[in-house]
């Protein structure tokens, strides 16, 4: 429940400083509409090059793989047990 205050905290601090730039003539109003467009391609952007940096070093894990063979092959024997034909080894 925690995370749900800091997503709403930041979402209040941008709508704040969205709003600041939209009654200051710091930036102008044309540009300051669209900030929170490139927001949501800024995070879009952000997503997919995380997602892309976790594929490209996806951690290898050799114990956690001899465990998921054991447990294949713990459910292989259960369902042959039961008459299930789960295939060639």
């Amino acid at each position: 429940m925690k995370h749900i205050y800091k997503i709403i905290a930041v979402l209040a601090a941008i709508t704040a400083v969205w709003v600041a730039l939209l009654e200051t003539s710091t930036v102008p109003r044309s540009y300051a509409w669209l900030l929170p467009i490139y927001l949501v391609v800024a995070l879009g952007c952000y997503g997919l090059f995380m997602v892309g940096y976790g594929l490209m070093f996806f951690p290898t894990c050799p114990q956690e793989a001899v465990l998921l063979q054991q447990d294949i092959a713990e459910a292989k024997e259960f369902l042959a047990k039961k008459g299930v034909d789960v295939g060639s080894e």
